[in-house]
């Protein structure tokens, strides 16, 4: 018979073992978008998810050809409902019912939907549309039998917190925000949010270090206001996003990093080493959560593919994790 001490030398070693087993890619999705004239077929998009064991998608308008691939992929996914929708659901209880008959029903549950997002980084005049939409969503949901399966939000930018730094100051900018916050609080629906270390590092490139906006060792920062810790800028930027929501009322309110990335061409800082330290950082670092908030974060990589036909700046058209022939950008892990 094998003595005590024995058995715990096992267990400690099978201990160790699943210790080093890497995390699962369950909290990190990528985002799906279209905007390219030779981009892949959508069912070979559904099967290169598959083959990577990225179990989360994000497609920004409802689809039909992508939401058919998906069936029974077990692919969990936000949809869009589409910028140019957003007026007209919020304007019509009949509308968003439609929107929903058209675009879940025929899809659901055969394809993992899992948030609806009422509009994606809308700004100015528009934002009025944004809680009347979630609010006609919501309802139309219901009336389908699917109000406590699916949730609906709106995904915001980064710069609809200010006072970002140090993540303690962080307040919304708009009085809208107080109210998607308190109608977030009442459904049990996340905040989406955009969270963008590059766009912040590439416009104040003497006052965050590189390594800090790459997830890379090097730099801590602290924060007075609460005594936490950052060694990465990620965190800080999602925690002055937990720090609005908290003002607004909504503490309790998650939130899901519905984009971020970094892109390998096309701008300052915009090269494959960068993107490689960033979204493999990323990958490594969401099931660990925030200083604020630890515990698995839901995050989105942006995005699955190099899209040429995207508008703006060229490292808009360089954010993909793959080329359009389905090879790496550069080398990634999931």
């Amino acid at each position: 018979m094998a003595s005590a001490s024995m058995f715990a030398v096992v267990a400690l070693l099978i201990g160790a073992l699943i210790a080093s087993v890497p995390t699962s890619v369950q909290s990190i999705g990528v985002c799906y978008g279209v905007i390219g004239n030779n981009l892949p077929s959508r069912g070979d998009v559904v099967n290169l998810y598959r083959s990577k064991g990225i179990n989360s998608m994000r497609i920004y308008f409802a689809d039909a050809q992508a939401l058919s691939a998906l069936r029974n992929s077990g692919i969990a996914l936000i949809l869009d409902i589409g910028n140019d929708n957003l007026a007209g659901i919020a304007s019509s209880a009949s509308n968003a019912a439609t929107w929903v008959n058209n675009n879940v029903k025929p899809y659901y549950p055969a394809v993992n939907i899992k948030y609806i997002a009422a509009g994606n980084e809308i700004l100015g005049g528009a934002t009025g549309s944004i809680v009347p939409a979630m609010r006609n969503l919501n309802a139309a949901l219901a009336s389908a039998g699917l109000g406590d399966r699916i949730k609906v939000s709106t995904s915001i930018r980064f710069d609809a917190v200010a006072d970002s730094f140090p993540p303690s100051k962080g307040v919304f900018k708009d009085a809208y925000m107080s109210d998607v916050a308190r109608l977030l609080a009442s459904t049990g629906a996340p905040l989406l949010a955009n969270v963008y270390p590059y766009f912040a590092y590439r416009d104040s490139p003497s006052a965050i270090q590189l390594n800090y906006a790459t997830f890379q060792p090097g730099t801590q920062v602290r924060d007075d206001g609460n005594g936490l810790v950052y060694t990465n800028l990620f965190d800080a930027m999602v925690d002055a996003v937990h720090a609005a929501m908290e003002k607004a009322g909504a503490g309790g309110v998650k939130v899901v990093v519905s984009e971020s990335g970094w892109p390998s061409d096309g701008g300052f800082a915009a090269n494959a080493d960068n993107a490689r330290a960033y979204n493999q950082g990323l990958i490594d670092h969401v099931g660990k959560g925030t200083p604020k908030k630890p515990g698995p974060l839901e995050a989105y990589i942006f995005a699955m593919f190099n899209e040429n036909q995207k508008d703006g700046n060229a490292v808009e058209r360089n954010f993909g994790l793959f080329k359009p022939d389905k090879s790496p950008a550069y080398d990634i892990r999931f």
